[in-house]
Formats: C-alpha cells, sequence, structure tokens
C-alpha cells in the first residue's frame, strides 16, 4: 500500500511525493527499501504496489526495474483501506484463485533488519496459509505511544521458526497516555503495525459476512484486463479502515510476534534516531552548522542552515520552502499546509 497525503513530513513530503516517496533515511525511497525488502521472500512478478493517480508517475519512477509496471495499481479514488484490501485480494484471486496466500504491507515503514523482516515475512505467509486466520504483525512497544493502535493478545497458537504466534482478542484505537502506559505495563498489548496476511478464501468469507460490497468486488473482478472495472467500480466502494469493515468482527484472527526493528517514522521527531547526532543532540542531514545549538533536527536538502543559540527546533529547508517548527508542535504541521498555495502542496 502506497498511498499517503503528503503532510506530516512538509515540505519535503507533497501530494505527488508522500513520505514513502522520499529519500528520508536513506539513498533509497520507503517504498524502493519496502519493495527490496519484499523481493527476497517474494519474486517481484508476484508483487503488486497500489498506489493512486497523482503518485502513479512517482512511484513508477522510484520503482523501475524492481516491480513490472503493470503491477503498480493507480486507485482510481481514495477509498481507505479496506477497498485497498479488496483490491489487493481481487489481484491475487484472478491469479491464484481462493487458495492463494497475500501479505497487504504498508510501504513507508523503516525496517533495518532486511534478513529478519524476510524470515518472518515467509514464515507469516506459511501460517496464514495453514491456519485460515487473518494474521497480523505485533510490534513489541518500548514505550506507551499515543500515536498507534494496539492489539491485544491472547492465549499462544504456535511457536516455531518464524516466531510466536498468539491469538489477537481485539484491536484497540489509539490511546489515551494512561492507557497506554496500562498496556505496555501487562504484556497483552502490542503495536499494530497495519500488515496483514490472508488466504483469498479466508478474506472473502470475512467480507461476505461484514462487508458484502467488497465481497462482490472481488467476485466479480475480471481476470483480464480490470481498468474499465476498476475505474467503474472501485470510487463506488464505501471509505472504511479495514481494522472496522474486517479485523474487529474476524472470526479468527491471530498475531506474529515481531523479532525485526521497526518504526513508523511518522513525524519529523521520529527521524533523529536514524540520522548523524552530534554532542548536543542535534540530529542533522545535509549541509548543517550548529553554533551553542542544542536539541534540534535539521535537514538540508541544497542551501546551508546555520543554527546558533537555540533549541528544540525543526529546520527542513528545500528549493521552495523552509520548515521552522518548534518539535513540541511537529503535530500541527497540517495546519500550516491547509494554509498553503497549491504549487506548495
Amino acid at each position: 500500500m502506497a498511498g499517503g497525503s503528503g503532510e506530516r513530513f512538509w515540505p519535503m513530503s507533497r501530494s505527488q511525493t508522500p513520505k514513502h516517496l522520499l529519500k528520508l533515511l536513506s539513498e533509497r525511497t520507503l517504498v524502493e527499501e519496502t519493495v527490496r525488502r519484499i523481493g527476497t521472500v517474494v519474486p517481484k512478478e508476484n508483487i503488486f504496489v497500489l498506489t493512486n493517480e497523482v503518485q502513479l508517475p512517482g512511484t513508477r519512477a522510484a520503482l523501475a526495474g524492481l516491480v513490472p509496471e503493470a503491477q503498480i495499481v493507480a486507485e482510481p479514488a481514495k477509498r481507505d483501506t479496506a477497498p485497498a484490501a479488496a483490491l489487493a485480494t481481487a489481484l491475487v484471486r484472478a491469479r491464484g484463485g481462493d487458495q492463494a496466500t497475500l501479505a497487504l504491507l504498508p510501504a513507508d515503514a523503516f525496517i533495518a533488519d532486511a534478513a529478519g523482516f524476510g524470515r518472518q515475512l515467509g514464515g507469516a505467509l506459511a501460517r496464514a496459509d495453514e491456519s485460515g486466520a487473518i494474521l497480523t504483525i505485533a510490534i513489541k512497544p518500548d514505550h506507551a505511544a499515543t500515536g498507534f493502535g494496539y492489539l491485544e493478545m491472547g492465549a499462544e497458537r504456535a511457536n516455531g521458526p518464524a516466531g510466536l504466534v498468539r491469538e489477537v482478542k481485539r484491536f484497540v484505537e489509539k490511546p489515551d497516555l494512561s492507557t497506554a502506559q496500562r498496556y505496555v505495563a501487562s504484556g497483552d498489548f502490542a503495536w499494530n503495525a497495519g500488515m496483514f496476511f490472508w488466504r483469498v478464501g479466508t478474506f472473502l468469507g470475512e467480507a461476505e459476512r461484514n462487508a458484502p460490497e467488497l465481497a462482490q468486488f472481488i467476485r466479480e473482478f475480471p481476470k483480464g484486463d480490470f481498468a474499465s472495472f476498476l475505474a467503474e467500480r472501485f470510487p463506488g466502494l464505501k471509505k472504511i479502515s479495514v481494522d472496522f469493515a474486517i479485523m474487529e468482527k474476524a472470526r479468527a484472527v491471530e498475531t506474529l510476534l515481531a523479532q525485526f526493528d521497526w518504526d513508523d517514522v511518522g513525524l519529523w521527531t521520529a527521524v533523529p534516531k536514524h540520522l548523524k547526532n552530534d554532542a548536543a543532540g542535534n540530529a542533522t542531514r545535509g549541509a548543517v552548522f550548529t553554533a551553542a545549538a542544542e536539541n534540534n533536527i535539521a535537514i538540508s536538502n541544497g542551501r546551508t542552515i546555520a543554527l546558533c543559540g537555540v533549541k528544540d527546533l525543526v529546520v527542513v529547508e528545500t528549493a521552495d520552502a523552509i520548515l521552522v517548527c518548534h518539535r513540541d508542535a511537529v503535530q500541527d504541521i497540517k495546519k500550516i499546509v491547509t494554509q498553503l498555495p497549491k504549487e506548495l502542496l
């Protein structure tokens, strides 16, 4: 899944180049890094990328040679993750039928341990095929985050080379701080990474019970050229998340506890751990110079940034815009974006 609005990482992120199309943490875009990780387990002829019309050119350019162009599919309208899940399932069903198994993964997570991820990716696909349950990936929390959804885990279901599999008792929306602290202390809650695995028939059965319009879309999806069907039928699907439409009502959901590192990198303040940090806590990339400056995040994409006697700022320079923001206000960048002229979006 390679969509996104391009707001949280403005000014680098724009509507045509949101987070997954940025070289934010390396010399490769996040979507390229994701496809390369998946490609250690899944052959490129079985990798599909779901994006949107605006981001299609950028996604094709980022993945040239890695994914066949015909397998980079633009959704004709923004309909959230449940219709995206139905489209993914329909594409796989057209190739492999109801017994085929798929992984639905976000394009913009940062995972350094590619080998560990690949091992568990293969194990998760095998487990979803074997169990007939919907499988998720659980990230063990290292702090009481309020920006992630959580999974409440139940009994152990399996424990093998791919890792520990537990029952999912329920999905929980983003909690307040005291609730998140209680979740982490209990040891029975994990972050929901938005990674899902299922057999086509499993998802189709859940859709027939809980979201019949998605089931109909999957069943009627053509095996050949699907462009006109997608353009006509996809925009009419209800805009809803896969958690609400399917996961929270599914009969059997399991989770595999991640043994690899994972970072959603959701805000500028998540970037420092992946950048060069100096003795004063300044996280920088590019042409940045500091004097008596502390705990700043500064990213130059060309012009020099000089920070003198300031602290706790986020400063990001691009060819046509400069962001200066207090670290505590990064959640409010969206409020700035709504005021900008179209040429800066």
